[in-house]
């Protein structure tokens, strides 16, 4: 059986779409093109890192409310059971 690998490339495919890219976008407009491609990439990282920082703080909270209200819940049923 074979298997395809989606995006496995070889050296000619990258060539023949490094020339494609050429051909429509013309040898100035690659370096724009190139910085536009980074700038989003850098947006994308930072927005990924803030949403990480962010689940990440909620988490910490949460666990730190469920550690108070332990405590506070164990005393609470110390004081209702029964004494014999």
């Amino acid at each position: 059986m074979k298997t395809m690998m989606l995006f496995a490339l070889g050296g000619s495919e990258v060539l023949l779409i490094f020339f494609a890219i050429l051909l429509l976008f013309g040898g100035r407009k690659i370096p724009e093109l190139m910085r536009g491609i980074g700038k989003g990439i850098r947006e994308f990282n930072a927005a990924k890192s803030t949403i990480e920082s962010e689940l990440k703080e909620g988490i910490r909270e949460a666990d730190n409310k469920a550690q108070q209200q332990q405590p506070s819940a164990s005393a609470q049923s110390n004081i209702d059971a029964p004494h014999s």
